[in-house]
């Protein structure tokens, strides 16, 4: 099982936005595997080795995985242009 951390204001404050129990519930999903549950997927291009995944219908997203440390370290959440 992995924890959800930040390390950036930036993304502590996005991430704490956008947190209520709907999405508390999915990010408990994803702790079990952030590789394949909520549609995670690999980004490429400029965010090339960092995670993105669904949390509702118009909420994304991204994260980088510290397999040594077992967290999920969220990068930004928001709509979709977050990949922009």
């Amino acid at each position: 099982m992995y924890k959800i951390t930040t390390r950036s204001r930036k993304a502590e404050k996005q991430f704490y936005q956008f947190l209520n129990d709907k999405i508390s519930d999915k990010l408990e999903i994803l702790k079990e595997n952030p590789r394949v549950k909520l549609g995670a997927h690999k980004l490429k291009g400029k965010l090339k080795g960092f995670w993105s995944c669904w949390l509702a219908s118009d909420l994304r997203m991204i994260y980088e995985i510290d397999e040594e440390n077992k967290e999920i370290v969220v990068v930004a959440v928001g709509l979709h242009k977050i990949y922009l």
